[in-house]
């Protein structure tokens, strides 16, 4: 489901939006403001486990769009969010071994779009994100992945260590990218699998790649010690989808 105000400003038109079910990534609030209406926000704020920042009135000013913020601005979902279990669900009704993407922390959105445009096109059932700390499904993702945000769900979980264990019980196991590991080529990556990447500067948090039972490195030649997260996410897919189809014949 689509929907196309990406910034809600104004206290009754936040309250409205959480009241009516939009799903909102961010809650900007003015510092030190108090009344009834902020009182109600943060209430439905922290009911739907959405992340609140306090700011000055000068950056509510910088961001507003319309200069009648009235001390809150918040930043809808270009897109619905999806639950693990219903990317579960799109494996299972096409009769294939779960391959999801694991994102810690991509704050970039034209990364994360093009990660969730390679999901697609490597044939994922899925990508999950964090709440905290990372970009969510703004405009600008929904451009950067050409479409295939239409097709391909993407979850967000307050707690992606957990989520690993969870998805470990249903028969998953992990590979993480990292400079540290054996190199892709010699490792098994059929089966269920999720795939782990990290952000464009620290790459996988220590705690994350701790959950994750195979450590992929990506063979580099060049004078530079990293790809872009986007580029080294579609490298190890395609390692995934080249194994996966030899593994077929």
């Amino acid at each position: 489901m689509r929907y196309e105000e990406f910034t809600i400003e104004g206290r009754n038109a936040v309250i409205e939006a959480f009241r009516s079910g939009k799903p909102i990534d961010k809650v900007f609030i003015l510092d030190g403001c108090q009344d009834g209406p902020m009182v109600t926000i943060r209430r439905e704020a922290k009911k739907k486990d959405v992340m609140i920042k306090y700011v000055t009135k000068e950056r509510l000013d910088q961001m507003s769009e319309t200069g009648k913020h009235q001390g809150v601005i918040a930043y809808a979902a270009a897109y619905e969010y999806a639950e693990v279990s219903d990317i579960l669900e799109k494996a299972k009704e096409k009769g294939e071994d779960p391959f999801i993407f694991i994102l810690d922390n991509i704050e970039d959105p034209h990364n994360l779009g093009a990660i969730i445009r390679t999901a697609n096109l490597a044939g994922a059932h899925g990508v999950i994100i964090p709440k905290n700390r990372a970009v969510g499904l703004t405009a600008t993702v929904a451009k950067a992945s050409a479409g295939a945000l239409n097709y391909t769900p993407v979850a967000k979980v307050t707690n992606l260590s957990q989520t690993i264990e969870e998805l470990k019980k249903e028969g998953l196991w992990f590979v993480c990218a990292d400079m540290d590991g054996e190199i892709m080529y010699k490792q098994n990556l059929t089966g269920p699998i999720g795939l782990v990447i990290g952000n464009e500067g620290e790459g996988v948090g220590r705690l994350v790649k701790s959950k994750c039972d195979l450590v992929a490195r990506i063979p580099m030649q060049g004078d530079i010690d990293s790809l872009n997260a986007s580029v080294a996410a579609g490298v190890l897919a395609y390692e995934v989808v080249r194994q996966r189809m030899q593994a077929k014949k």
